[in-house]
């Protein structure tokens, strides 16, 4: 079941279609500046932040920040714009050999430019987190949304009996649901 939704996660990702009804509304919750990074987005990436907020607004959700988060929270992979053919071979590793994604994923960036395109696919898929978080502090986020945007791919905080891994369980939830 997992593989055709990524199946078909895929080929949406190809369209490219966007509906600038939803992004109009979304960017009232945004500052200019967090505006601008999200216009940096790739489409794909707008299309899935944009879902994830739309299904955390159906089930309900107002939290503020929890909002913003949904449509910032994949910020960091403006660090290195990942193709189609990058993704594809992310998600299979990741499902075949979960431990070797992470590894590839967890080297240090700093002389990432001499590595092939498809070891930094790898990176950006380990560490997007926490450069979206250090990308939104820069647009001038709460410390909530930095938080909910570098713990996005973990279920729950250092503490799950908080508000804000309450938070972040409901983001991830809906992410790996996207």
């Amino acid at each position: 079941m997992r593989i055709v939704y990524r199946v078909s996660q895929f080929w949406n990702t190809l369209s490219k279609k966007s509906d600038p009804g939803p992004v109009d509304e979304a960017h009232l919750l945004l500052t200019l500046a967090q505006r601008e990074l999200f216009a940096q987005l790739q489409p794909s990436e707008q299309k899935h932040a944009i879902s994830i907020w739309r299904k955390l607004l159906d089930r309900g959700e107002d939290q503020p920040d929890l909002l913003v988060a949904a449509l910032l929270h994949d910020v960091g992979k403006l660090r290195y714009p990942m193709t189609p053919w990058q993704r594809v071979l992310v998600v299979l590793v990741k499902a075949i050999m979960p431990a070797r994604a992470r590894l590839w994923g967890s080297m240090p960036a700093e002389n990432w430019h001499k590595l092939p395109s498809w070891r930094k696919a790898f990176i950006v898929a380990e560490q997007h987190p926490r450069w979206g978080a250090e990308l939104a502090h820069q647009a001038g986020v709460s410390p909530l949304v930095e938080y909910l945007i570098r713990e996005h791919h973990h279920p729950w905080g250092q503490d799950i009996n908080t508000a804000e891994s309450d938070l972040l369980h409901r983001l991830w939830v809906i992410d790996n649901e996207s």
